[in-house]
């Protein structure tokens, strides 16, 4: 969305003037209030922390359109989980993909977490109940990770950063945190590349755009102000991407107008030419248990960079629209493979948080 095009309908319900205008800015909701829940979310895993909370840190995980598509169940010592296909994507996700990474995303932070509360952790894909990530912890070791510290502070940073290189050492660590068993991690710093995936992002970017179900499905997940956010804890909060508060109705009616393919291509040129790099993940076998594996090692790759002050967010337009993968898989050297998820990253500024929706609302029945 334009920003300035946000301000003008903001300014038009202040000039409206009177009670309308009053009752309409106390119905969006503070800032404050948003901000205090977001510090309730992201407060400080507990000294000895229980299942619950082992979960609370879980759901801090990346996610399509933070839909958080999952549900948690605690057997015993095991983690179950489990897709939850009610908050699925089919437009922009039809075959479950982004779904399926996304628990991965959960089961690397369950993991990291459990090394915090002295247990070990095995992970593994279980097909059954439409399929479902297993982690066995058992009480032992205290080799906390030092990815650790920075699953509260990681966010999807949808701004512009400034251009600044990411030196060598640091590039070698991302890659190095982020090796998990069929995935390789492709990291492109060498500008004409770069170019080339932009070419292909906004490509992408195009032939979402043309289609009216991925823009309405879109805005379905759009939190227009405080108010909405807190109440869904779910979804994308405007003000994460730096835009201001509008009331829902007047948030919808200017995302019409607004949100445009030529608008939102200059977006990410901008973007893109402000990273330091682009990472490609790529998984070797293209099913449900790999994706999840190329969700672990990108959310292993996102606290790496957070815990070096790096900020990062998808373009995943590339492998979203699936008559250009081919040529994304070509030009990252991958000829014949399913690219699985695509990441900027760089030195930008630091966003409004998201939130998360409470344990009790993911916990599995």
């Amino acid at each position: 969305m334009d920003r300035r095009t946000l301000l003008i309908g903001s300014g038009t319900l202040i000039v409206a003037g009177g009670t309308a205008a009053a009752v309409a800015v106390k119905q969006m909701g503070s800032m404050d209030d948003y901000e205090d829940a977001v510090a309730q979310l992201r407060a400080p895993l507990a000294v000895k922390p229980d299942d619950r909370e082992l979960i609370r840190y879980a759901t801090l995980a990346a996610n399509g359109h933070n839909t958080q598509p999952w549900k948690f169940r605690v057997r015993g010592s095991s983690f179950e989980i489990l897709p939850d296909f009610t908050r699925r994507t089919a437009v922009v996700d039809p075959d479950d993909h982004h779904l399926f990474a996304s628990l991965g995303c959960a089961a690397e932070n369950l993991m990291i977490a459990g090394t915090a509360a002295n247990r070990t952790s095995e992970v593994r894909f279980d097909s059954a109940e439409g399929g479902k990530v297993v982690v066995e912890m058992a009480a032992g070791g205290n080799d906390r990770s030092p990815l650790f510290g920075a699953i509260a502070k990681r966010q999807s940073t949808r701004a512009v950063y400034d251009s600044r290189p990411v030196s060598s050492a640091n590039l070698a660590l991302l890659s190095s945190a982020s090796q998990i068993p069929g995935v390789a991690t492709i990291l492109i710093t060498e500008r004409t590349q770069m170019n080339r995936i932009r070419d292909l992002v906004m490509a992408g970017n195009s032939t979402q755009m043309e289609d009216k179900d991925f823009v309405d499905e879109l805005k379905h997940w759009v939190r227009f102000n405080p108010n909405d956010a807190m109440k869904m804890r779910d979804g994308l909060f405007g003000a994460c991407t730096g835009n201001p508060s509008s009331p829902t109705w007047i948030g919808r009616r200017i995302f019409d107008f607004a949100f445009r393919e030529n608008s939102e291509n200059e977006k990410y040129a901008g973007q893109i030419n402000g990273s330091a790099g682009i990472a490609v993940f790529v998984a070797e076998k293209n099913d449900p248990e790999h994706w999840v594996r190329a969700g672990r090692a990108c959310q292993r790759f996102a606290l790496q960079a957070t815990a070096l002050g790096l900020k990062q967010a998808y373009i995943n337009q590339p492998v979203e629209v699936s008559k250009l993968r081919a040529e994304l898989a070509a030009l990252v050297g991958m000829p014949g493979q399913r690219p699985n998820i695509v990441m900027r990253f760089g030195y930008g500024p630091t966003m409004p948080m998201s939130l998360r929706r409470t344990v009790d609302a993911v916990l599995a029945v």
